[in-house]
């Protein structure tokens, strides 16, 4: 019997009564995850020594779950899936990991993401390629590469992910699972591999709502080490899945869904609009409210922008101690420029070499006020706008994306100039630190698409549980991949 592709309830219900041990639930995840390693590469590293633990009546305990290779994990490689950290292995535990550890939560790998988070493909890994379960010649998107691959594969009920722009919700989506990131700041950052401090938000990807909201009701709380947290006691996210969502209001952007706006849009694209439609119906057949709203095109369209110079700044920042003398490899050279040149040229993927370049640039001091001040002045208008809807609506529902998964050969740059706005729209989500959820919303090409709902910050409850209503209308719960 397989166990794996079933929920955390599921699975706690049979534990308690006896029906499995955790042992047994380990040895599937393990036997899986190398499966899926060979078929995948979804993992940096596999605990294949991973231990059952004593269950208790938390959901988690003695379940399987795998972590993203950002996540500081102590005695455990934590590479960060660059060749700057090949070989780093932490004295401690972030805060999260401490967290799921005292739940119960049984750790049996470290998952595959784009470099230190920075790309939205799972290809920019020091360990190579992630493919996508449903189909390997796609793309899983990124940064939460293995994570969405493992889940949507049956490795294990759940896996924990990071966003920095769409890094947990677009993964999702390609996958055919849920991606959800809380408010920013309900999970703390301590411990998490910083990539863009002011964007970076800790989540979860599973196959149901309500596995997210137990995982992510395990993983939030204040933490004395992370001065962005807050106190998150009184919310209690499982317990508020009632799926009463009648007379809740949605809006949707019209310069994001109408057709209109993309030029010679492919059939992909005009059937993932379709699609979203139908699901605006069914979203008002369950008695929710949903109205087409206009925001301003240009501000919208420079959203990608703001992105790139917010978070190449910070990132550049960020990652200034990765010299290869603290710690990782230690680069050649006869004095520390030349060993710190050297670490950092060959440790770091083109990719993240040319952030870097972006990130010094602008924030020079005569470059500061036309592009990253500028930047933080867009930022805050658009977070105005989607705080503007968020007085009248409980959330805006969005297409994740302009369609399935990408092919990987030749898709490693996704940003299409004419679908960027629909590609990009969840860093909104970033931005202004509001609570985000995909869900699966059907098949095109028989791949899955996903679609978004994001409220306003600290109302978390409400953004799962109309998400809650709305897959619970729906037949892509518990989905497992399988391959076309």
């Amino acid at each position: 019997m397989k166990y794996m592709n079933k929920s955390i309830e599921e699975l706690h219900e049979m534990l308690v009564k006896k029906e499995v041990t955790s042992a047994e639930l380990i040895k599937e995840s393990l036997e899986m995850s190398h499966k899926i390693q060979d078929e995948c590469n979804a993992f940096v590293t596999i605990l294949d020594d991973a231990q059952p633990v004593e269950v208790t009546d938390n959901l988690l305990s003695g379940i399987p779950c795998g972590l993203k290779d950002n996540y500081s994990t102590k005695d455990i490689l934590s590479t960060g899936s660059s060749n700057t950290l090949k070989d780093y292995v932490p004295f401690f535990d972030a805060t999260a990991v401490s967290k799921l550890k005292a739940a119960g939560a049984v750790f049996v790998n470290k998952t595959v993401m784009d470099e230190f988070g920075m790309g939205g493909t799972g290809t920019t890994g020091h360990t190579g390629t992630v493919l996508n379960p449903w189909d390997k010649t796609r793309m899983t998107a990124g940064s939460s590469a293995g994570s969405a691959a493992a889940v949507a594969a049956g490795v294990y009920p759940y896996a924990t992910g990071s966003d920095t722009g769409d890094s947990i919700r677009k993964p999702a989506a390609y996958c055919g699972i849920v991606g959800y990131k809380p408010t920013y700041g309900m999970i703390s950052r301590y411990g998490l591999f910083p990539f863009a401090s002011s964007l970076d938000h800790l989540g979860v990807m599973t196959r149901n709502v309500k596995d997210a909201a137990i995982v992510v009701d395990a993983m939030k709380g204040i933490d004395k080490n992370d001065m962005t947290s807050w106190d998150s006691s009184h919310i209690h996210l499982r317990e508020s899945l009632d799926g009463k969502v009648k007379g809740k209001k949605l809006c949707y952007v019209k310069e994001i869904v109408d057709l209109s706006n993309y030029e010679n849009p492919s059939a992909e694209l005009k059937e993932h609009i379709a699609n979203f439609m139908k699901t605006v119906e069914l979203c008002k057949s369950l008695g929710i409210e949903v109205e087409e709203v206009s925001v301003d095109k240009t501000l919208l369209n420079a959203s990608p922008a703001v992105y790139v110079v917010i978070s190449c700044a910070e990132a550049t920042s960020n990652m200034s101690n990765l010299t290869g003398i603290i710690f990782g490899p230690r680069g050649q050279g006869d004095n520390y420029i030349e060993m710190m040149k050297d670490h950092r040229t060959k440790g770091f993927s083109p990719l993240i070499k040319r952030r870097f370049v972006i990130g010094s640039y602008v924030l020079q001091s005569q470059n500061q006020e036309r592009y990253f001040r500028n930047a933080q002045r867009v930022r805050r208008l658009l977070v105005d706008a989607w705080k503007d809807l968020f007085k009248k609506y409980d959330g805006v529902i969005l297409p994740v994306g302009s369609g399935p998964a990408k092919h990987l050969d030749g898709s490693k740059d996704i940003l299409d100039k004419d679908t960027a706005v629909l590609e990009e729209h969840l860093q909104i989500g970033n931005f202004g630190g509001f609570p985000s959820i995909t869900i699966p919303n059907g098949f095109i090409s028989n791949l899955p698409v996903g679609v978004n709902i994001t409220g306003n910050c600290y109302d978390d409850a409400n953004v799962l549980n109309i998400a809650y209503a709305l897959e619970e209308a729906m037949d892509y719960k518990n989905q497992i991949a399988k391959e076309v």
